[in-house]
């Protein structure tokens, strides 16, 4: 095994680790707090901290990574999570919702330095010209970290259920220390650090196919979480009346599959780039496919057929074409970087998803107060449309970087 490949396998595992912890800390506040009489709104609003943090990170990091290596970045994150982890396991009387947000800010920034780390690293083990080992492995890193996120909302819903909440705060955060300290100890140092220092301004991309992808991810994302942050766990638990494993259960198997097809959709797409990397056109393509999903889901539960079956099956289908696009994006944003910029590209592109993930998130918990699930269904294939219209602008990626 060659070191890009024993480097690329420790980067994932660390992601891997943190993810769990990312998905387990989601389902723990939704729930937990929603127990303790927590309005879908307020609930949202305890993750407003966590995305717009987000997006300042994201903005930031890839800057910063790009000054002292995205291994450093990553392992600053593994131990930012830590904290928040531990922070919110206070009693009860301390968790006021400025406290909590905090904390979640905390965890925001966490999960958005890990993240733009572990793909961004991606990119500086490959090769220039190797795009079909590119989308490969970048799709096997995103797919994995959302299968092992829905292990995570599993996870985090067993773990509410059988020790508590303070509980399963305490083991994740034992469990993810020390998996930074064993990632610490095998990554080299100065993974994807330029050798000029970047001045902060280089962070706002000049490259248009870069700019229009991240306007179209922001939209993306927010078509998820306007209906699967608040809105969904809330629906299956109150009006369906499922139990804490049950909603985690599903959510944690919906999210799982999503990432098994985001880590398979190299071969799902083969035919149609020809063993290359996918282009602008397939972006497009999948976009205007998802647009169908919402408004479906949203106009079956209007003329009143079974809320279960409409919200089973949309989630499904809507899930393998969401992890489609996810894919596709995940792997333009690395096709349109160059070698040396990759670091805060990447980082301007998550930027975008986290701002994507923030209106999705608020716009979850206030729609479903005032019109539920129906309502944020109509916004999801909003959010949808308009990514795909952003997709018109999108070039084919240039392999010369």
């Amino acid at each position: 095994m060659d070191q890009a490949t024993r480097n690329y396998l420790t980067v994932t595992g660390g992601y891997w680790a943190f993810t769990v912890t990312d998905g387990a800390i989601r389902m723990l506040v939704v729930l937990y707090f929603h127990l303790l009489g927590y309005s879908p709104f307020e609930v949202a609003m305890l993750f407003l901290f966590y995305e717009f943090f987000g997006v300042v990170t994201n903005l930031v990091g890839g800057w910063l990574g790009a000054r002292i290596g995205l291994n450093l970045t990553m392992h600053i994150g593994m131990g930012l999570q830590v904290a928040a982890l531990a922070m919110l396991a206070v009693p009860d009387a301390w968790l006021s919702v400025p406290y909590v947000m905090f904390a979640q800010a905390l965890s925001g920034i966490a999960k958005d330095l890990n993240k733009m780390s572990a793909k961004a690293s991606v990119k500086t083990l490959v090769k220039g010209g190797a795009e079909s080992r590119l989308f490969k492995w970048v799709a096997i890193l995103t797919g994995s970290k959302n299968a092992l996120k829905g292990a995570g909302f599993f996870v985090g819903a067993a773990l509410l259920q059988f020790i508590g909440f303070r509980g399963a705060l305490l083991s994740l955060s034992g469990m993810l220390l020390t998996v930074l300290l064993i990632t610490a100890w095998l990554l080299p140092s100065g993974v994807g650090r330029m050798k000029s220092k970047p001045r902060f301004t280089q962070v706002f991309s000049r490259v248009a196919a870069i700019n229009w992808l991240s306007a179209a991810r922001f939209f993306l994302f927010g078509s998820r979480d306007v209906w699967f942050v608040v809105g969904l766990p809330v629906f299956l638990y109150d009006v369906l009346e499922w139990d804490f494993m049950r909603v985690g259960g599903f959510l944690a198997l919906w999210v799982i599959g999503y990432g098994f097809v985001q880590a398979a959709a190299p071969g799902l797409l083969r035919r149609s780039h020809h063993g290359g990397g996918p282009g602008g056109d397939t972006a497009r393509l999948w976009a205007f496919v998802l647009f169908a999903f919402p408004a479906g889901m949203a106009l079956g539960l209007h003329l009143g057929w079974p809320a279960q079956w409409v919200v089973v099956v949309g989630l499904v289908l809507f899930g393998v074409v969401f992890a489609i696009n996810s894919a596709v994006h995940s792997y333009l944003i690395l096709a349109y970087s160059s070698h040396d910029k990759v670091a805060m590209n990447v980082g301007f592109y998550y930027m975008a998803n986290a701002g994507g993930r923030l209106t999705g998130t608020v716009l979850s918990g206030w729609a479903y107060q005032v019109w539920g699930l129906e309502g944020c269904l109509w916004w999801s294939a909003g959010f949808v449309l308009m990514a795909a219209l952003l997709s018109l602008s999108l070039p084919q990626p240039s392999t010369s970087h």
